[in-house]
């Protein structure tokens, strides 16, 4: 026997004997699952085909000569023979297509149990039960279950204390800061704020205090931002009055279908974050679609509480 062959046998013996024995050492082995059972059968025909191969070709590179009928084409006088489809490669195809097509219509067709889909029945019946259970929830046990789902959820970013962590993310312990309402008021917002698909245009699209059709002005962006982040008091009312409160209102408790309120930090503006996500001063924080609808709302109760 040619070397090459004794190799090849040899190596798809080891290759399949490693296998058998990863299967036997694992808990349960295949427990008769169907998966399990194709995953193995392919693994054992990708190293036959594997060594198949490279046989074949190896022994090519030791015995074959170049003949046949060169190609019009060439390149430099470098041409191609008009070599047909080796009859292996065009057996391999053909069943790799039959092998597909079987695999999805009866070995394991996409209607079949995957532990994929009862994880995702079991969270939804989990869902349920648990809307049902807590749907009646409020007050100070709504916020202990915000308290809950914070910490699970939010305090990597926002910290433990809800800080921000120096900067890496909005502190919540505070309504606003200057530097995000200046964000919105220098880039504008399109984050879907209450539900409402109305953007809020960038600096150059509000009107200056004065009427006038000029835009916004630095030293304005700079007070008004202060007047929001001081809880609607201070210098900057002026700045307000002007730019600000024909959408937001005269109080800025926002008008509906127009804007969200800013003067409160509202639970309903928190679950709206959460619904959509937020990209501010600091960065883009991502929406959380893991959390229900009951959690959402009782994170943003429980973090309104911690700034009043």
């Amino acid at each position: 026997m040619n070397k090459i062959y004794l190799w090849g046998v040899i190596i798809t013996a080891a290759m399949l004997g490693f296998t058998y024995v990863s299967i036997g050492m694992s808990k349960g082995g295949l427990n008769g699952d169907i998966v399990n059972i194709l995953t193995v059968l392919a693994a054992a025909a990708l190293v036959i085909i594997t060594v198949f191969v490279v046989i074949k070709y190896v022994r090519q590179m030791q015995v074959d000569t170049a003949t046949g009928e060169l190609a019009d084409e060439n390149w430099d006088g470098i041409g191609e023979y008009k070599n047909p489809v080796p009859f292996g490669w065009a057996v391999i195809f053909l069943g790799t297509m039959a092998w597909g097509m079987w695999y999805f219509l009866v070995g394991y067709p996409v209607n079949a149990y995957s532990q994929i889909g009862e994880y995702n029945e079991e969270v939804t019946a989990h869902d349920a039960k648990f809307a049902k259970e807590y749907a009646t929830i409020t007050g100070d046990r709504l916020v202990e279950m915000g308290e809950s789902v914070y910490l699970a959820e939010c305090k990597v970013c926002h910290g433990l204390s809800a800080d921000g962590i120096d900067g890496k993310a909005a502190n919540l312990n505070v309504r606003f800061e200057a530097k995000s309402v200046k964000y919105v008021v220098e880039h504008g917002s399109n984050n879907s704020l209450l539900g409402m698909e109305m953007p809020m245009p960038d600096r150059n699209g509000l009107m200056n205090a004065n009427k006038d059709y000029a835009p916004i002005t630095d030293a304005e962006i700079d007070a008004v931002s202060a007047y929001v982040a001081n809880g609607m008091s201070g210098a900057g009312a002026d700045v307000f009055a002007g730019v600000c409160s024909s959408c937001h209102g005269a109080t800025g408790q926002g008008i509906a279908g127009v804007a969200p309120d800013i003067a409160e930090f509202t639970p309903d503006l928190v679950v709206d974050v959460l619904n959509h996500g937020k990209k501010g001063a600091i960065g883009t924080m991502p929406r959380f679609d893991r959390l229900n609808k009951k959690q959402k709302e009782a994170v943003g109760a429980y973090i309104t509480n911690l700034s009043k």
